[in-house]
């Protein structure tokens, strides 16, 4: 079977019609990833690459906008896509979080909200749900809601969980432009960071929630940040022009940060915080002054004191070119330094860096997984 896995027949399927991708996503210690489409869902483990199973809910209405796993489990969520993202009507609604257990084939319980549902998140004690300007944040085993947070204006579902399993943390955008909220569950401690001037666009925080990367809409740079302090740890640029952001990806040892845009290059990040440190007082790591302040906005909209910090820049070590516009999602793979690359047309990129070296990672592998033949 593996042998044929990279092939470009399509899946043999009653329907010759390939299907949509209108949302990916990879587990929670990216060793999975799932991929909703116009027909249903599919899940695939990512080394080796192997597609483990899909449920196509059929041309007529099966139309899925999000999914989520719960890392390796049968319990998946996911949400029926709007008419407007799915060729056909759907049969779950964009209001809806299905809870799908795949031992047993069907859904084995729903959250119903008023409006659309823009994100889901799962941890094994939580389900939290993302609305255009509020999130629940549920009990799993009886789905009863622990904690509602006002947010700002929320298209695109922004919210990260840790999942190191004591201490829950989590991150979604403030009510203020730039700024994120992150909240301590088990300190019972809630600490705003005003990141950006801009709108915040992209943001992830590292498994144990000590680490939180965050992007503006300009897209030029990314800030690491201590959220127990809220206090700027680095700052890389990824590059001088304006991007849209589409990923930020930790390795599981917090040494690396990946980032995907919408320029089409994934970069890789060396990242300098010793993670020791991190529950200290970090205020003599912090001298480059507060991120909201105007001598730390870095624009090349203004040429005072540009040019010497834009040179001073912590650029990306590695990095891996594909098609600009097109947007990608990244996770660091289990091999060591290596990244995986999911395309929402269907590509599946492993790559490989020189931790020393850096400069352009070297593929390894490449698959269309919309074309993956058939386990079952």
């Amino acid at each position: 079977m593996s042998q044929t896995l990279g092939s470009d027949e399509p899946p043999q399927t009653t329907d010759s019609h390939t299907p949509s991708l209108l949302h990916l996503s990879f587990n929670q210690d990216s060793g999975c990833f799932a991929a909703a489409t116009d027909r249903g869902f599919r899940i695939y483990n990512c080394d080796p690459f192997r597609e483990i199973f899909r449920h196509d809910f059929g041309s007529g209405g099966g139309g899925v906008a999000l999914v989520h796993m719960l890392f390796r489990c049968n319990i998946l969520a996911f949400v029926g896509a709007s008419s407007s993202s799915s060729s056909s009507e759907p049969r779950y609604p964009p209001n809806k979080v299905m809870i799908w257990d795949d031992h047993q084939s069907r859904c084995i319980g729903e959250l119903s909200f008023r409006s659309e549902v823009k994100g889901v998140r799962l941890r094994r004690d939580r389900i939290v749900v993302v609305l255009a300007h509020k999130i629940f944040v549920y009990n799993f085993s009886d789905l009863k809601v622990l904690h509602q947070i006002e947010t700002i204006v929320n298209p695109k579902g922004l919210c990260d969980l840790s999942h190191v399993s004591a201490t829950m943390v989590l991150v979604c955008p403030g009510l203020q432009k730039g700024q994120v909220r992150v909240e301590h569950y088990a300190s019972k401690r809630t600490k705003f960071i005003m990141a950006h001037d801009s709108r915040i666009a992209c943001f992830a925080l590292t498994h144990d929630g000590r680490l939180l990367a965050t992007a503006s809409s300009k897209g030029t740079l990314v800030r690491l940040f201590n959220t127990l302090d809220g206090s700027l740890l680095q700052e890389v640029r990824r590059g001088a022009d304006r991007a849209e952001i589409y990923c930020l990806a930790f390795s599981p040892t917090a040494q690396w940060l990946a980032v995907s845009s919408d320029k089409g290059t994934v970069h890789v990040f060396n990242l300098k915080v010793d993670s020791g440190l991190l529950g200290h007082d970090r205020s003599h790591g912090t001298s480059e002054a507060n991120p909201s302040s105007p001598t730390a906005v870095s624009s090349l909209s203004f040429f005072k004191g540009v040019l010497p910090k834009y040179f001073s820049s912590e650029w990306s070590v590695a990095q891996f070119r594909l098609q600009e516009g097109l947007q990608y999602v990244v996770a660091f793979g289990h091999q060591k330094n290596t990244v995986v690359i999911l395309g929402m047309d269907g590509s599946f990129y492993r790559c490989q860096f020189d931790s020393a070296a850096g400069g352009e990672m070297t593929q390894l592998e490449y698959y269309n997984f919309l074309k993956a033949e058939e386990t079952f």
